[in-house]
């Protein structure tokens, strides 16, 4: 384009001749509408599509850009006129000639045989326009279908199409009103052959001569390219000959050997000169392209599908036939092309055995959603014999376990268990099967529950491996209904069918569970259950239940507060689990890397994986879940309680039935707060209530981390202490003898929640404190900065009461002094070490993006600061004009995020009408129609207003001197040191800490909220 503008607009500038190449559909056309919109091209511009009219009468006293579309249609006339104005061309003319190589009359030679003279001024430059590569595939879907088209749907679009420009267009066009929210591969498939393609191949294909046209069907029939060799024999005589196949006849019972693939002897290919001119007819029609491999094909491979339509039944089985015979002498088999073959041709007994021999080895290669797909669709077809769909269901199965969901798997096998006329080991198999995927890819846990109970009673005697494996799955604790007691009665009743059976497989599948289920309720003895599990077996099947324990491991690691042994363990869980093919296994641990990164303050861009997993495992509910209660923890952080509330209980929450106990208790623990920070104290208690009973009847106790803090306060603030107290007394019960770091800060946070709601104050400052250090040594920064916040609200509700305990001084009474009259003595510190203490809880708040938690804290921050210092004025405070001021971007943001003035207002402790006044003029200032646009000041990026916001959150300690900021900061990170070395830390790690960590700010420590999913039982 830059050589036709300046052509265009330089004086003096010399001609150019621009080839435009490019198949049928590239995009040529759509290339010269875009150089006639350019504005250098404003009033020269005169366009003629050859085959469709006279061209247009050219000025050639002023600058000229001529576009000529589809010149291999041009008759001599155009032609000539074309030539013509090359052999004289004058200053300033550009000309743009597109052509399809594969139409021209003469290859090569756009413009016609004869020899052209060209211009002597003449630029002639050559363009190719060539198919989309992936990327530009994949822009083109998201444009039309947004985020919902899988990078799988691209992937299989771009096969399909070629990536030539006007079938992917045609394509999306289809997609746009036929797909879900979420396209699919299968629904690329089913939007079938476009009009414009279908048109244009038989077209072709209909002006071939006879031999011709066979090849082209022959080309469609294998559906990828091929030799001349090969296509030729494909294609056979014209009238069948004695050469082709015999039409399907009776096969023998069984399956036939993989050496005769139930067909007869090879056929001779069609040979001689009469073979190859009806190939070079194909080519010279342009309905068969040669690549460059010398294999030919069709233009397009989604054009076979039409080709395919068009020819005749028994036409159509004879060349199925004739490319099994083809196919069979390949080594190694294709054995999936073949069952495709076979089925086309109407042999059924050697179809079913051509498939499962290719599910058999794309299991045996980890690729278990190809081998899921072949059995899917063999066994939906009537055709199948019940003998041959007992022996083809255990293969689904043991694909579909360890891949990904598919509610048409559950439907076969839920079929396949009601038949009563299977022999009961059979069915115990098939149930087995069936209630694993139930529980862990479709998510109803209840059903499969049943489902591997009885088949565990059904293998029992007959296969006790197999019922080793339901037994050990029915041991792991994560679904809700039963107690671990009974858990761990099922483990016990699996070790013992697992020595029975001898069977190593199934000893590696029944010890990572043990693993598991040791380490899912705090149990430390797991750690070495997992390191004896076989690592370095031979065997891809036990390498698969290693994976599966390495990642249960790391989800309960995260849930027990290891991080860094969680990091280790998913890495090493996600490279075993991809190199034995383990698909499910897989994504369960990416899901459960989202909890981590959570856990441990990595949410910068943790909104939108979130949200791209969310989007990648629609359809798997179980595995969605963990990223669905991420984003609504987050969004609550952040005040968006509307969002916050769908993610984690409207439409976009995981259903009950999809939600393991851990995460139902971290669910239920987000909901009461969530129902705190709105005012609904008895609202709050009712789910409290509810939440702690499922603990108590599931009895892992580490699982209440993310709950017991919200469900005491919320208790505490319905009136009920009692109940309040006995939840910490059972939380404190169900830990002893267990280790879990993240628990047993929990524990602590929980009990100075307890002292802050009876009015133990002094207490209440020390156990949050205790619990903050707990928190930061893990490190869990979310939840260290809401134990600050704590610490800090309670030290300034100490000041108020005049109440100064351990710092010397004495509480004020009858006629003493007003609660907050001193600024000095013990007061004055208490007072200053509270608002450092909310100082951090702000900073580390904002570091994290958690808007409502940091607005919340610097609101009670400057509720307390001395009269003297609100009214002190800093010299040289900016004046903000049309910049937002701290208050306006605090309150704009959570008003962007779906907060209410009322909720606003509470939260800031202003008045509604305030917040109506700062809304009002964060619109005016930002020039926003609406509230929801308010949530761009989350980015705004004014840098005099920032600097304000941040000062005034340290104002008050920098008021107070440097000495006692210092000693307000020591005093936080003495008490960390001393509750890390209560922990068990080391003297010296705690002086290291110290050493690294200068000031609260540096501190690190994971958020409240950690979730967990479903680990795969088996």
């Amino acid at each position: 384009m830059g050589r036709i503008r300046r052509t265009l607009t330089e004086k003096g500038a010399g001609p150019v001749l621009v080839l435009v190449g490019g198949a049928a559909g590239t995009g040529k056309s759509r290339l010269l509408r875009r150089l006639a919109g350019l504005p250098e091209a404003a009033g020269t511009v005169a366009t003629w599509r050859c085959g469709e009219g006279k061209p247009p009468v050219i000025d050639t006293e002023r600058p000229a850009l001529v576009l000529v579309d589809d010149v291999h249609r041009a008759d001599d006339e155009e032609l000539a006129r074309v030539r013509g104005l090359l052999r004289n061309p004058w200053p300033r003319l550009a000309v743009v000639v597109t052509y399809r190589p594969e139409e021209l009359a003469c290859p090569g030679l756009p413009l016609g045989p004869a020899p052209l003279r060209y211009g002597d001024d003449l630029v002639v430059l050559r363009h190719v326009v060539r198919p989309w590569d992936a990327g530009q595939v994949e822009e083109a879907a998201k444009e039309v279908l947004g985020e919902g088209c899988t990078p799988q749907a691209v992937a299989r679009l771009h096969e399909r199409s070629g990536g030539v420009a006007r079938v992917v267009t045609d394509v999306l066009a289809v997609l746009r009103d036929s797909a879900g929210r979420r396209c699919t591969p299968a629904d690329v498939d089913a939007a079938g052959v476009p009009v414009r393609l279908a048109e244009l191949i038989l077209s072709r294909t209909h002006a071939l001569p006879g031999p011709a046209r066979r090849v082209v069907w022959a080309a469609a029939v294998l559906g990828e390219p091929a030799t001349a060799e090969d296509l030729l024999e494909v294609a056979g005589p014209e009238d069948g000959g004695a050469g082709a196949p015999s039409a399907p006849g009776p096969e023998r019972e069984g399956f036939p050997g993989p050496e005769d693939g139930g067909q007869g002897a090879p056929v001779a290919p069609a040979g001689g000169g009469a073979g190859q001119g009806a190939l070079l007819g194909a080519l010279a029609r342009a309905a068969l392209v040669e690549d460059a491999e010398h294999r030919y094909a069709l233009p397009v491979p989604l054009a076979a599908a039409a080709v395919l339509e068009t020819v005749p039944g028994p036409v159509r089985q004879e060349l199925h036939g004739r490319a099994a015979a083809v196919l069979q002498r390949r080594q190694p088999v294709p054995w999936a092309a073949l069952a495709r073959h076979h089925r086309a041709g109407g042999r059924v007994v050697a179809w079913l055995r051509a498939v499962e021999e290719a599910a058999r080895q794309a299991a045996a290669e980890g690729r278990h959603q190809d081998a899921i797909t072949l059995l899917e669709g063999t066994l939906a077809s009537p055709l199948v014999p019940q003998h041959a769909r007992a022996r083809l269901a255990p293969v689904l199965a043991g694909s579909a376990v360890v891949g990904l969901r598919s509610d048409q798997t559950v439907e076969v096998l839920t079929q396949i268990v009601r038949d009563e006329g299977l022999p009961t080991a059979v069915r115990g198999e098939m149930r087995l099967d069936l209630g694993l995927l139930l529980c862990n890819q479709v998510g109803m846990s209840t059903h499969g529950w049943a489902e591997l109970e009885q088949s565990a009673a059904e293998l029992r005697e007959e296969r006790p491996e197999l019922a080793a494996r339901a037994m050990s799955a029915l041991a792991m604790p994560y679904w809700p209904g039963n107690s671990l007691e009974v858990h761990l009665a099922w483990m016990r009743d699996a070790e013992a069918a697992s020595a029975d059976s001898g069977d190593e497989v199934v000893e590696t599948a029944v010890a990572a569970n043990r693993a598991g289920l040791a380490l899912s309720y705090g149990n430390p003895e797991g750690w070495q259950l997992l390191q004896a599990l076989p690592f370095d077996s031979p065997d891809p099947r036990c390498r698969r239940h290693v994976a599966r324990g390495l990642c249960n491991a790391a989800d309960s690691a995260v849930w027990l507060g290891y991080y860094d042994r969680a990091r280790e363990l998913l890495a090493d869980g996600l490279e075993l689990s991809a190199r034995s093919g383990a698909p499910y296994t897989e994504r369960t641990a990416l899901g459960t890397r989202l909890l981590l990164e959570w856990a441990t303050g990595r949410w910068e861009g943790l909104g939108e994986r979130c949200a791209e997993f969310v989007r990648e495992t629609d359809d798997m509910p179980v595995i969605s879940a963990d990223a669905r209660t991420v984003l609504g923890l987050l969004n609550l952080a952040r005040g968006g309680w509307g969002p916050a509330a769908s993610w984690l209980s409207g439409k976009d929450a995981p259903l009950a039935e999809h939600a393991a106990a851990p995460l139902g208790a971290t669910l239920a623990g987000a909901l009461i707060r969530l129902a705190l920070a709105r005012q609904d104290f008895a609202g709050a208690a009712e789910q409290a209530r509810t939440a702690w009973a499922n603990i108590l009847a599931k009895g892992v106790f580490v699982w209440a981390a993310e709950l017991a803090p919200w469900a005491v306060e919320a208790l505490a603030r319905d009136g009920d202490a009692p109940g309040a107290r006995c939840i910490v007394d059972a939380f404190a019960r169900g830990l002893r003898g267990l280790k879990s770091p993240a628990a047993e800060a929990s524990l602590v946070w929980t009990r100075a929640v307890l002292a802050e709601a009876t009015g133990d104050l002094e207490q209440a400052v020390t156990r949050y404190q205790e619990a903050g250090a707990a928190f930061a040594a893990l490190p869990r920064p979310y939840a260290r900065a809401l134990t600050a916040e704590g610490a800090g609200r309670c030290g300034l509700e100490l000041v108020d009461l005049g109440t100064y305990g351990d710092d010397g001084g004495a509480g004020t009474e009858g006629g003493g002094a007003r609660p907050g009259a001193a600024d000095g003595g013990a007061h004055g510190g208490r007072r200053d070490r509270a608002l450092a203490e909310l100082a951090f809880a702000a900073r580390q708040f904002g570091d994290l993006g958690a808007a409502w938690d940091a607005a919340r804290v610097r609101a009670v921050s400057r509720a307390h600061q001395p009269e003297k210092e609100k009214d002190r004025r800093r010299p040289g405070r900016p004046s903000y004009r049309d910049q937002l001021s701290p208050r306006e971007r605090e309150v704009a943001e959570l008003a962007g995020n779906g907060l209410t003035n009322r909720e606003i207002a509470t939260t800031l402790h202003l008045s509604p009408r305030t917040v109506e006044q700062h809304v009002a003029r964060a619109m005016r200032k930002l020039g926003t129609a609406t509230r929801q646009e308010l949530a761009i000041v989350g980015s705004y990026s004014d840098e005099a207003a920032e600097t304000a916001e941040t000062a005034e959150v340290n104002e008050t300690a920098e008021a107070t001197g440097a000495a006692e900021a210092t000693g307000a900061a020591a005093t936080i990170e003495v008490a960390e040191a001393e509750a890390a070395k209560a922990a068990g830390t080391s003297e010296a790690a705690a002086a290291e800490k110290r050493a690294i960590t200068p000031e609260p700010s540096a501190v690190d420590g994971p958020g409240t909220g950690m979730t967990i999913k479903t680990p795969g039982q088996d």
